[in-house]
């Protein structure tokens, strides 16, 4: 008996479908599992196989054509079977909706097609097998003739078990990499911690709350490195290129108060100490502990606190007041290898400072090119509260101080 094959909905998003090509024409006799036709959808082109045996008595959407979902794409049946009442049934359950066709509810919707491009939803069984014979698709056995593979050995990821086209791709591809090839859709879903849920309400907020701009600069960090190389020489404690960001970004923060402030809805808070936030990555997220009154403190006292406050967070050990009152802070991602990136502000704060790893690169001095030691800085700043000026100068200072680390000491 003649059944019609409808256009299938082969994405979540998809509406229409077009006709890429054709693999049978009408009159040709078609075998379950078999390529029908090739159909572009919102995504990409996947091949259509058949799921039933029989003869293709008419096509419904030509090559090139775009049909709505579950208009009628063919109709199989058997050989000169006469066909005009099943597809004048079809169209009179068909209502007009936007100026397209498509079935009336009383219509059946056709099966999902097994796509040759698409992973399945559903894990995959072992190949059925009734009297030692392996249940596959015709394109599955021909692919499998062809590259001389066993299918009993190929696991079935079609309807049942049934092998089809892409396991034995997938088969093949494993066995030339010696690594597995997923053949289902696989994830892990774990419930969200009170921690991330605090980082992304509070980043949520600033980013679609505060207008960010960034402003990047590069600094010559080589008489940086000479003087951390001199003063951990001494043996008397170790000082980080950390260190030395804090250091500087606090001695800026002192020359430049309007960019260590707060945007607080009706008024603008200019603040006149200098609290460093520094961010330390956990196993939950991110949390930003306090070095107060950095200004005032040698690279080495800044070095403790640092250090101190990375071992306490680890260890879930930081309390409340170790985190608030920051008035700017930096997040530092250059241990990392990471050369650049921007960073989002951490509220109240009106900057944060992206720190990138020094990197070895030519550079010009004297109108001569020589090694170089740069590292790349990105300032993100809230347009409420800093202006592009305002921003640059203070950039301009920091990169002046690491330049010239002699100057932190005075």
């Amino acid at each position: 008996m003649a059944e019609i094959v409808r256009m299938p909905k082969l994405s979540d998003t998809m509406t229409e479908g077009v006709v890429a090509a054709w693999h049978k024409k009408v009159g040709d006799e078609v075998e379950s599992g078999e390529l029908l036709a090739e159909i572009e959808t919102d995504k990409a082109t996947m091949d259509f196989e058949s799921f039933q045996d029989g003869i293709l008595l008419h096509i419904g959407v030509e090559t090139g054509a775009t049909a709505p979902v579950d208009s009628i794409l063919c109709v199989l049946g058997e050989k000169g079977e006469d066909i005009k009442r099943i597809l004048a049934d079809a169209k009179k359950n068909v209502i007009i909706k936007d100026k397209e066709s498509v079935p009336a509810p009383s219509v059946a919707p056709a099966p999902v097609a097994t796509l040759a491009t698409v992973a399945p939803v559903t894990p995959p069984t072992p190949p059925l097998v009734t009297n030692t014979r392996v249940i596959a698709s015709p394109l599955a056995k021909k692919l499998a003739d062809k590259l001389g593979l066993s299918l009993d050995r190929i696991p079935g990821s079609g309807e049942g078990g049934r092998v089809v086209k892409r396991d034995v791709e997938n088969f093949k591809m494993a066995g030339a990499t010696g690594m597995p090839v997923m053949t289902q859709e696989k994830f892990t879903e774990v419930g969200v911690s009170q921690m991330r849920k605090t980082i992304a309400r509070r980043l949520a907020e600033s980013k679609f709350t505060a207008p960010h701009f960034y402003l990047s600069i590069s600094i010559d960090m080589s008489n940086a490195m000479q003087a951390r190389k001199a003063i951990n020489d001494q043996g008397l404690y170790k000082v980080s290129f950390n260190d030395m960001v804090v250091k500087a970004t606090a001695v800026a923060l002192r020359k430049h108060p309007a960019v260590n402030s707060s945007w607080l809805e009706d008024r603008i808070r200019y603040n006149e100490h200098v609290n460093i936030g520094v961010a330390v990555a956990v196993e939950d997220g991110l949390l930003v502990p306090v070095v107060r009154f950095a200004d005032g403190k040698s690279f080495a006292t800044i070095g403790e606190e640092v250090r101190d406050f990375a071992g306490r967070a680890k260890a879930k050990t930081l309390e409340p007041t170790d985190w608030e009152g920051s008035t700017f802070t930096i997040s530092n991602l250059g241990m990392f290898g990471i050369e650049n990136f921007t960073a989002i502000i951490n509220p109240p704060d009106a900057c944060i400072l992206a720190i990138g790893g020094i990197s070895n690169v030519p550079v010009v001095k004297n109108d001569e090119v020589v090694p170089g030691h740069v590292m790349k800085v990105t300032l993100s700043c809230d347009h409420r509260v800093v202006d592009g000026a305002t921003g640059a100068a203070f950039l301009q200072e920091f990169k002046n101080l690491l330049e010239n680390p002699v100057l932190m000491l005075v």
